[in-house]
């Protein structure tokens, strides 16, 4: 897979005259409980020449090249990456951190080495917050849920607790946020659940883990308190950005 998404990289140069500063897998793989048939989920910040920053119609700068059962890959200009690190969108973090790295750049290192700079705790909470519970309300209520979703809540909530203890981005692996943050009482439930995960299909249903569910219900509501009492935080220099933008476009 990783020869057949090295030449889909350069495809997507060739074809669409840019050049490729970072790509990463961003999915279940990299957050390391992929089932047997989940797909590569596929993530890459790009440049365009600079002429096409200079026009005066409305320009992409988004790139979606691939939707199937195998392959998931779209990717960022570098333009819309630097504006969305100002917001400290999680995203960016997360792509910067993925243990799966197809391809990087010395472009792209000058990105890595400021990144941590512009990272807001609050949004980054609030983000992990909201996914934990969107998922939680959509999959795990009925007696009946989608088992690979616990991950889809449990790993943000962890992340939460990351953020909040370590003052910095979360790391992708699930492994690494559950060895310092997951509560020992349910460690066996989810090695178990793990191990179910990575040898069954994606869309695999089974009994609601009560035990889980409380664990969910407590931390969220923990959390939600939490956050509303986090002080406000600047963001970033908008002058670093704009440096590094035109220096990577000229």
């Amino acid at each position: 897979m990783e020869k057949i998404i090295a030449e889909k990289l350069e495809e997507i140069e060739k074809g669409e005259n840019v050049k490729i500063i970072h790509c990463i897998e961003s999915g279940s793989r990299a957050w390391g409980f992929a089932s047997p048939d989940s797909d590569y989920d596929v993530r890459f910040i790009y440049v365009r020449p600079l002429e096409y920053y200079l026009r005066l119609d409305k320009t992409s700068d988004v790139i979606e090249w691939q939707l199937d059962d195998v392959l998931d890959i779209n990717g960022w200009d570098i333009k819309k990456a630097l504006m969305l690190l100002h917001k400290s969108n999680p995203t960016l973090f997360e792509w910067n951190g993925s243990p799966i790295v197809y391809r990087t750049t010395e472009q792209w290192k000058r990105v890595s080495d400021i990144i941590n700079g512009f990272f807001i705790r609050k949004s980054g909470v609030y983000h992990y917050l909201s996914t934990a519970k969107s998922n939680y309300r959509e999959y795990l209520k009925g007696e009946q849920v989608r088992l690979k979703k616990y991950f889809y809540v449990i790993r943000p909530i962890l992340a939460c607790k990351w953020i909040l203890n370590e003052q910095t981005p979360p790391p992708m692996l699930f492994t690494e946020l559950a060895e310092k943050y997951l509560d020992d009482e349910i460690k066996p439930e989810i090695d178990k659940l793990l191990e179910v995960k990575m040898k069954s299909p994606e869309i695999t249903m089974g009994k609601r883990i009560d035990a889980l569910n409380r664990y969910i219900d407590r931390n969220l509501e923990e959390l939600a308190e939490t956050v509303k009492a986090m002080p406000e935080e600047e963001g970033g220099d908008w002058e670093e950005l704009n440096g590094l933008f035109l220096s990577m476009i000229k």
